[in-house]
């Protein structure tokens, strides 16, 4: 049922509570209360492995206008704990829209709340904090939804890549289709072994547009067993929680290091820093959005990144173990990427292949190839001609 006209309750660990009207599933959840900047781009938060957990409040003011359809998606299904929004449109309207955005939550058991004040809300998790949170449509006492906030599970300590991942490999083929970005540096013959954290299904897309054959395996995957898959290159995926508990994921990183070249997103880029030695640290209340501006110090370039993580890589500790950062988030100064001063190895926590949001970092992918080619970690100048490529119109050198 996707009705939207029943009462439902958000409460918030520190006792604010928000009423306003439930939409998509009824019932109670609880999770991480977060923010999320993007103006479009919806399904593919609602889809977002790494949002396990969490419940997501969109900032922008006016939700649902052009529906779901059933592609862009970037997983099977959503995996948002909640889902928190200022307005649903009463009416979508897209040639590709299937349904409305309450009848994919209704259908997908996904409680979901409109009508609150957002900026409020958002305001009050960057002060405070990402806080947990109870969302109901069935609990309606303000003491007893603030009580079980505060025994709900804290994201510090959390394993959700349990949640998310994969039990079995398999093959990815899919590769963007219509929405190419054109000109890409082409891997045809290499093979990459992506440990799937949590993927998106759109960065799998822009291996396999490069022509890579892409086999996906678990992120416990021991590291002998990535190795028989005879791999030109390894893949470490995005994922949902807290990386300082996932020595599992870690461990065939370290047994795979310097024997085959590895590129890192999101997760991945923790997993790595911490496979080097670096440790990782919670943020106050995370990046998530599609518009957060990222100086690459290689080339000097400043590219608007698509962000979703609530932890980070500490400076510090990375650099003692031969981490080279190679950019920086503009707003806190917080490590947005590093490669390593030997190894065939190089990382970015923000999110490259976009969906949502722009495609300034996509010559990544094109970076990992060439590596791939030359096991060597991308240098300077080459960073600039593969930034250059992106930029050039499609069919021109």
């Amino acid at each position: 049922m996707a009705t939207t006209d029943r009462i439902a309750k958000l409460a918030l660990e520190d006792g604010t509570v928000f009423t306003g009207r439930g939409f998509g599933a009824t019932g109670t959840s609880e999770g991480e209360v977060v923010f999320n900047t993007s103006i479009t781009g919806y399904q593919e938060i609602l889809t977002d492995p790494s949002y396990k957990g969490q419940i997501v409040t969109m900032t922008y003011p006016l939700i649902g206008n052009y529906g779901i359809n059933r592609l862009d998606v970037e997983s099977r299904r959503p995996h948002v704990a909640g889902f928190v929004i200022r307005e649903l449109a009463p009416l979508h309207s897209n040639y590709r829209a299937d349904m409305s955005l309450a009848q994919y939550l209704a259908g997908n058991n996904i409680i979901a709340i409109q009508g609150i004040d957002t900026r409020a809300l958002t305001r009050k998790i960057r002060i405070t904090g990402a806080m947990r949170g109870v969302l109901s449509t069935e609990i309606l006492d303000d003491e007893s939804l603030v009580a079980r906030a505060r025994r709900s599970q804290q994201m510090l300590g959390a394993d959700w890549v349990q949640a998310v991942k994969p039990n079995q490999p398999y093959q990815w083929a899919e590769g963007q289709g219509e929405w190419g970005l054109g000109r890409v540096e082409r891997g045809d013959g290499l093979h990459v072994v992506a440990l799937d954290c949590g993927a998106k299904h759109n960065i799998l897309r822009h291996l396999t547009e490069r022509g890579v054959k892409v086999t996906v395996l678990p992120p416990d995957t021991s590291a002998a067993e990535i190795l028989k898959h005879k791999p030109d290159g390894v893949f470490v995926s995005n994922g949902p929680g807290d990386p300082a508990v996932l020595d599992y994921a870690v461990r065939p990183i370290q047994g795979v290091m310097g024997k085959v070249p590895i590129f890192g997103i999101c997760l991945g880029h923790q997993l790595l820093g911490r496979a080097i030695g670096a440790s990782t640290y919670k943020l106050k209340f995370g990046h998530r959005g599609g518009n957060q501006p990222v100086k690459n110090l290689d080339t000097g370039r400043v590219e608007i990144t698509s962000q979703n993580h609530g932890f980070a890589v500490d400076r510090a500790s990375l650099e003692k173990q031969g981490g080279v950062v190679t950019h920086v988030n503009l707003n806190d100064e917080t490590v947005e990427g590093f490669r390593h001063k030997e190894l065939p190895l190089f990382c970015v926590q923000y999110h490259p292949e976009a969906s949502p949001g722009p495609h300034d970092a996509a010559y990544l992918f094109d970076a990992f190839v060439e590596m791939m080619k030359t096991r060597k970690p991308p240098t300077p100048g080459r960073l600039k001609a593969l930034q250059a490529m992106r930029d050039a119109p499609a069919g021109k050198p």
